[in-house]
């Protein structure tokens, strides 16, 4: 049995007053009007509606059954017509991931402006290096830098490259020298980050990597480039972190002879055949502001 089919005709016949009336409304027969009710009391085991020939009376089961109902087409008819409006609009919550660093720097402010653009979205944006499983934690999208390994069960976008620049304060490059080659790193003084390892490590040339062990380190971006600020060392990082430092003269790129290692960033999100226009708009609006904001 269609139990909500039968349901809207027993509303129907309800509010008719006759079974030949909800048939007209619904473009079916009398008799079939009748059999959708009689399926549903059967199903019940309990009268709803008292009948004859002439008469139709609604049973004191039948009123409470019948304002339940009603309640829940209402509540259906509200569920439906806000999938409808979601699929024209974009509406409801983002939950992103992205690294600490080009979270901060550069997708913070794009989403900031999507949701400018499209207020109805509510954003969750969380910033960690750690890596998230989209599935199990929650997660709409996921920002990774670096190659990916592979999981069908994911669409990766490439939105461009996490672009990376040696660079130093004039007062330490005036104290120990200006490097002109990549071996010359092995006698200066470098700010390393610990969350780099051999596997991320960043190659400068064939034979030199940037130093594992520095003579300061530690996990945080920032807290590196105030370090160089400061004239403690060579800093190696993400050049749009320290894009704003360059253009003031308070960093001196170094090296620049030298093609720099960069990795790509992507964005990642669970496959998904009927997207909604809030998903289909978030990718798009990345598509767009993504690779500027990485080049800038």
């Amino acid at each position: 049995m269609d139990k909500l089919r039968s349901i809207s005709a027993f509303i129907v016949a309800v509010e008719s007053g006759n079974f030949s009336e909800a048939a007209k409304k619904l473009d079916i027969t009398a008799v079939m009007v009748g059999k959708y009710v009689s399926q549903l009391e059967s199903e019940l085991n309990i009268c709803l509606i008292e009948r004859n020939t002439r008469r139709q009376h609604l049973t004191e089961a039948g009123k409470s059954y019948f304002d339940e109902c009603k309640q829940l087409l209402a509540h259906l008819g509200r569920a439906e017509a806000n999938l409808e409006s979601m699929k024209r609009y974009p509406s409801g919550t983002l939950r992103i991931s992205a690294p600490l660093n080009l979270g901060a720097s550069v997708i913070a402010g794009v989403i900031a402006r999507y949701q400018q653009h499209y207020q109805d979205v509510r954003i969750e944006l969380e910033l960690s290096d750690n890596f998230v499983d989209l599935i199990g934690q929650g997660f709409d999208f996921a920002l990774r830098i670096g190659e990916l390994t592979g999981d069908e069960t994911l669409v990766a976008q490439r939105l461009g490259e996490y672009k990376m620049t040696i660079c130093a304060s004039p007062d330490y490059l005036t104290r120990h020298g200006t490097p002109e080659k990549p071996e010359d790193l092995a006698q200066h003084r470098c700010l390393s980050n610990m969350q780099w390892n051999k596997r991320n490590a960043w190659q400068l040339s064939d034979t030199v990597f940037w130093p594992s062990v520095g003579t300061f380190s530690s996990n945080d971006g920032l807290a590196l480039r105030h370090a160089a600020l400061a004239g403690v060392g060579l800093l190696l990082q993400p050049r749009i972190l320290v894009a704003d430092d360059i253009a003031a003269g308070k960093l001196v790129p170094v090296l620049n002879s030298w093609q720099h290692s960069s990795r790509p960033v992507h964005l990642l999100w669970r496959q998904d055949l009927h997207p909604s226009e809030k998903r289909s708009s978030f990718i798009q609006w990345l598509r767009n502001e993504i690779p500027p904001a990485l080049n800038a």
